[in-house]
């Protein structure tokens, strides 16, 4: 049982981020800012995987075309990532943006901070500060000396600051490293030091395979220990890459139920049929399937009803056929060419 942190809750469109809320899976547009068709069929895509927020840049003035197409495209709560630009945080605040990423101490003085405050408290527009290694204040950098958890977190504290003193509360927190160490021990202390709810990330994790062994270290730990309230896994590939990724993630350690969990065993000398083939005709079978049940997918009798007898149901393989079995008990045995069929015929019945 997981015992999350209590953040603070923060109306987000037509969602919440923080206190109960489930924690959300955040991907990233990659399309330029002026393909607006393009950005739009990639909203599509991230909304048909079940991506939770939506972020997209905001260059220029003339990005901020994107946002009505894309809210009128799909029903997932967009976010205008801006840098130092006040009036264009201001421009997606009126255009109907669901949050802002922006960071207070970039955008000049306080009167333009005051101005972004205003119109997101007016609009219920929640603001995601956005600190990573590579974006800290002199001042913070030269105390600390380089991009240690404690000045990251001050800096996020410090961009906090400047909102809160215009009473504005609705913060959202991300402080990223491409360090999975230092990302772990900043969130940490964040989540000592502060109540708004944190979005966790590795930043820059690399392509598919190491990134997303880098977030699910990162990510996952801090998720395990209650830590989190919305997560993007950063990949240098498809943003719909890292929608399933993410889920992958919350799905390993039980804060996603809503789907099949699959388990299979890596093989051995005993195995008799092509468990490793058939292991991900399953997995692909239950891409779609929102049940929440346990499905194994075992190589022999040895490993098969009784290791895996606490699954829903699964098959163990023998010599050119298998047995379907159900917590344990087996139901019947079936020869290899159908056990795949006759697998998904009694997951229908669950």
């Amino acid at each position: 049982m997981i015992n999350r942190r209590t953040a603070k809750k923060i109306k987000l469109g037509n969602t919440y981020i923080g206190g109960d809320s489930p924690i959300l899976v955040q991907s990233m547009l990659n399309i330029p800012a002026e393909n607006i068709d393009g950005s739009v069929q990639q909203a599509k895509e991230l909304a048909a995987a079940g991506c939770g927020v939506i972020r997209f840049a905001v260059p220029d003035e003339k990005a901020l075309d994107l946002i009505e197409p894309i809210k009128n495209a799909v029903d997932v709560p967009l976010v205008a990532d801006i840098h130092f630009d006040y009036r264009l945080a201001i421009g997606a605040a009126e255009r109907g943006i669901d949050k802002i990423r922006i960071n207070p101490g970039n955008i000049g003085d306080e009167s333009r901070v005051k101005a972004v405050a205003d119109i997101c408290r007016q609009k219920e527009i929640p603001i995601r500060i956005g600190v990573n290694s590579g974006s800290l204040e002199k001042h913070i950098l030269a105390k600390y000396k380089a991009p240690t958890p404690q000045a990251m977190v001050e800096s996020a504290l410090y961009h906090a600051s400047l909102l809160e003193k215009f009473d504005f509360n609705d913060i959202v927190i991300s402080i990223k490293s491409s360090d999975v160490n230092t990302m772990i021990s900043a969130y940490e202390l964040a989540a000592l030091k502060c109540d708004y709810p944190l979005h966790l990330g590795v930043t820059e994790a690399g392509t598919e395979r190491m990134g997303i062994i880098k977030s699910a270290i990162g990510i996952g730990s801090l998720l395990t220990r209650g830590i989190g309230d919305t997560i993007r896994v950063s990949l240098s590939d498809a943003p719909v890459k890292e929608v399933f990724a993410g889920f992958d993630i919350l799905k390993a350690i039980g804060l996603k139920k809503d789907c099949p969990y699959l388990i299979s065993c890596p093989t051995c000398g005993r195995t008799k049929i092509d468990l490793i083939g058939l292991a991900k005709q399953v997995e692909e079978r239950l891409k779609d399937c929102k049940k929440p049940i346990k499905v194994a997918v075992m190589g022999c009798i040895v490993n098969g009803p009784g290791e895996a007898k606490e699954a829903n149901i699964g098959i163990a393989g023998g010599d050119g056929n298998g047995l379907i079995f159900k917590k344990g008990k087996i139901l019947r045995k079936v020869p290899e060419s159908e056990l795949l069929d006759e697998l998904m015929k009694e997951i229908d019945k669950l």
